[in-house]
């Protein structure tokens, strides 16, 4: 608790994110650089790592003080009793053939083992038997089918390789920093001389060229190269600065590895911001367990997502259009609302009420007001009969005039303070006691019980950091925690109750990604926070998401008209789609061009719903994004690694948004030929000027593809998967295309394949004989 206090102080105000590379720079504190490898067995990969003591010393030169570490001999009393070089624990371990596990100890760990919320069933695998080990030149080698590991003992280092031979990185000792003025934190830990307590530094070695992606929802620069990025959930308050909702301890290198810290303290990384060639972590933890992934970024996400899950493949009528504001307050204006949708043919699936359902507006108290909802069950019935599903806001904190305040506090399903009150105002669920959950878990059951079908599980990022938790930690463990418990909880009793693994949800952790789906928050209405909901998405997909949506329009003010009307294709060639945010978000409530405009986007997303919904099963097998960055699907084209303006919507639809009241952009084409998917023209791989179409976004889609499209229809539930187009986009001299259907039946996704036959393409086999026939179309 002494450390959790004293880097809880380090925040400036309530709920700042902890950002421990202070604890790395207070040179009144103690360092302790891991030097060699004392004890090793290769059969069991268990030693010791000796570490020496430093402090930083002032070392003035021509009126420039510098700080310099230098070895110093230990300080406790009695003498006898301590060591100045500690000898700590070190392992290795082999998760598959392309996943190694890294654990170091800063100190004795006097507590239990206990399973991990962030794993699998709680635990990771070890299979040594996938890595050949030998003894070689000053060290030991581990080598699999695709990489090796070199463990050398003095200085010691660890070494990850490719199954080529390249060196993708490597532990940081103190002499490989000799050739600098600048000084430079190897592998170590600090000891704060504030409380004795401890925390770990893994630091890695950076490449020239290296570029570094990931760490969740960032909306900084894509790159994190030059950065320091802090892992703490936050309230960020929109998508345009350095905080996050949905921050992950996982990160992917250009090299070839990606990296999950495998713990819930806060964190802060410095990818090369304060010395370029060096990736220091800095952890709150006394313990570094370290999973390093060796690959491509597919054979990455699909390691990370098998050790900390793959998310659960939603219903297809999620994969409709959201209708929302902030906030419907009575069942007639939900009634309006449905009406509306149908009677201007905008295609939809969802109406979420927001925060105005309760008696008082925000005071969740799980009860539609009864002033203003006459008959809520029979209102979801009547939507169900219309083709929608409902969606309802909550959250878990509870004000002092919230009439489950009482219950909540006197039932101690709250979080608590040192002093045994509750550290806020509000009570704060408490996730981690199972008390809490079974009761939060039947007031949602109720509203299921009424017909609702989906939660949107706001909030979640301001868990007291100074709590005591159930769990018996502290919040600096839990507050990070927090967010996948929270989904957790609403994710499994909507399974339990309804069938499907579905929550709309702003705060994530990893392993949050086994619950879908999740949103990118507050984005203000301007052309900056679209485009930087786009670099949150993108990075987010790169951290093991497969589903996530953001609010159309932005949300913070009504969305200009331009600005909304640019909006609105880049939400329907998302993952999800929702418009949300200060009203009106209605399209009827805008001019009749907008409205047209609207139903257009809309109505491509519906008649492409074939291709989304066999895009999301695929991405739910393999860990991948729906929304994903040009790499995931070009890793060997280097202009696809510089880009952050642009998305592949799946494997096929390379989409360009307009971030700007502009008709055309400059957008950047991987290795191929691609074809517009509004125009048919085709182009070359390469940069160039595209016009947009009618509906004001750049979708173009490679060729020898093969995009499955269905009737349009104004809900999913109307829609017939019994005759479908296949629509075949395939430049001169490409004679065979391919594309994935996957039944609302929940048959295997399956692969169809086409070969060209004078100007047309044929269907060599239907692999949904007897389900569904196929018309096939040339676009080109």
């Amino acid at each position: 608790m002494a450390a959790a206090n004293a880097q809880i102080q380090n925040a400036d105000v309530l709920n700042a994110p902890v950002d421990v590379s202070r604890d790395f720079e207070d040179y009144s504190n103690t360092f302790y650089f891991a030097d060699q490898l004392a004890s090793f067995n290769p059969e069991t990969g268990k030693g010791t790592v000796k570490y020496k003591r430093y402090q930083y010393q002032t070392r003035q030169a021509f009126n420039n003080m510098l700080m310099k570490p230098d070895t110093v001999s230990a300080n406790e009393f009695p003498a006898t009793e301590y060591e100045a070089s500690p000898e700590l624990p070190f392992e290795i371990q082999f998760v598959s053939d392309r996943t190694i596990r890294i654990k170091m100890a800063s100190g004795p760990q006097f507590h239990g083992q206990e399973e991990s919320l962030m794993l699998v069933d709680g635990t990771a695998p070890n299979h040594p038997e996938e890595w050949e080990s030998s003894k070689i030149d000053g060290g030991y080698k581990f080598t699999s089918a695709h990489g090796s590991v070199e463990i050398q003992t003095n200085p010691w280092h660890v070494k990850i390789y490719d199954e080529n031979g390249k060196l993708l990185t490597a532990t940081l000792h103190n002499s490989d920093v000799t050739n600098t003025y600048t000084p430079v934190l190897p592998f170590s830990y600090v000891r704060r001389n504030s409380d004795y307590s401890r925390s770990m530094a893994p630091v890695f070695t950076l490449e020239p060229g290296e570029k570094i992606f990931g760490c969740g929802e960032s909306f900084t620069q894509f790159n994190k190269r030059g950065q320091k990025v802090v892992l703490w959930t936050d309230d960020a308050n929109g998508v345009q600065n350095e905080t996050m909702y949905k921050p992950i301890p996982f990160y992917m290198s250009s090299r070839g590895y990606g990296v999950f810290m495998h713990t819930s303290s806060p964190i802060s990384v410095d990818f090369g911001k304060t010395f370029n060639a060096v990736n220091k972590m800095m952890l709150g933890d006394d313990v570094a367990d370290l999973f390093i992934f060796i690959g491509e970024p597919k054979d990455i996400l699909d390691q990370y997502t098998n050790l900390t899950g793959k998310a659960a493949m939603p219903p297809l009528w999620s994969f409709g259009f959201w209708m929302s504001r902030i906030t419907y307050f009575s069942e007639e204006e939900g009634r309006q609302v449905a009406d509306n949708l149908r009677k201007y043919k905008i295609p939809s699936d969802v109406i979420h009420f927001d925060t105005g359902w309760f008696d008082v507006d925000w005071r969740n108290n799980y009860e539609f007001a009864a002033d203003r909802f006459d008959n809520a069950e029979k209102m979801l019935s009547d939507m169900e009969d219309q083709g929608f599903h409902v969606s309802l806001w909550q959250l878990p904190y509870f004000t002092p005039k919230n009439t489950l305040f009482d219950e909540i506090v006197e039932n101690e399903l709250a979080v608590k303070d040192y002093k045994g009150n509750i550290p806020y105002e509000d009570a704060v669920l408490d996730f981690s006691n199972p008390e809490t959950v079974t009761w939060y878990q039947n007031k949602l059951k109720n509203l299921f019980d009424l017909g609702v079908d989906v939660f949107k599980v706001d909030f979640g990022e301001a868990a007291p950091a100074n709590g005591i938790y159930h769990s018996g930690r502290t919040g600096f463990y839990e507050h990070n925690l927090y967010p996948l418990r929270y989904n957790k909880a609403v994710a499994e009793l909507t399974k339990k109750e309804k069938g499907y693994t579905l929550i709309w949800a702003r705060s994530t952790w990893a392993g949050s990604q086994r619950y879908p789906l999740h949103w990118g928050g507050d984005a203000a209405t301007t052309n900056t926070a679209m485009s930087a909901t786009l670099r949150g998405g993108l990075s987010l997909g790169l951290s093991g998401f497969s589903f996530w949506s953001h609010d159309v329009g932005g949300f913070v003010t009504k969305s200009p008209e331009d600005l909304y009307r640019r909006w609105t294709p880049f939400g329907m060639l998302s993952s999800h789609v929702r418009s949300h945010g200060e009203p009106p978000t209605e399209p009827w409530l805008y001019s009749d061009s907008f409205l047209k405009d609207f139903r257009k986007a809309d109505n491509m997303r519906y008649q492409l719903m074939p291709y989304i919904y066999a895009q999301a099963k695929e991405s739910s097998e393999k860990g991948l994004p729906m929304m994903r960055a040009l790499f995931v699907e070009f890793p060997d084209d280097a202009g696809s690694w510089l880009i952050d303006d642009e998305y592949l919507l799946g494997s096929s639809i390379l989409v360009a948004p307009l971030f700007e009241e502009v008709t055309q952009r400059d957008v950047y084409l991987p290795e191929g030929q691609w074809i517009d998917y509004q125009t048919g023209e085709v182009y070359e791989s390469g940069w160039h000027t595209i016009e947009a179409g009618e509906i004001p976004i750049i979708a173009l889609v490679k060729t020898g593809t093969v995009i499955p499209h269905i009737r349009l229809a104004q809900s999913t539930q109307d829609m017939d998967w019994s005759k479908l187009e296949l629509k075949v986009y395939a430049a001169e001299g490409t004679n065979s295309a391919t594309g994935k259907v996957f039944l609302p039946e929940g048959d295997a996704l399956q692969t169809i394949n086409l070969t060209r036959k004078g100007n047309n393409f044929e269907l060599g086999q239907n692999p949904l004989n007897g389900k569904t026939t196929f018309k096939i179309e040339l676009q080109r």
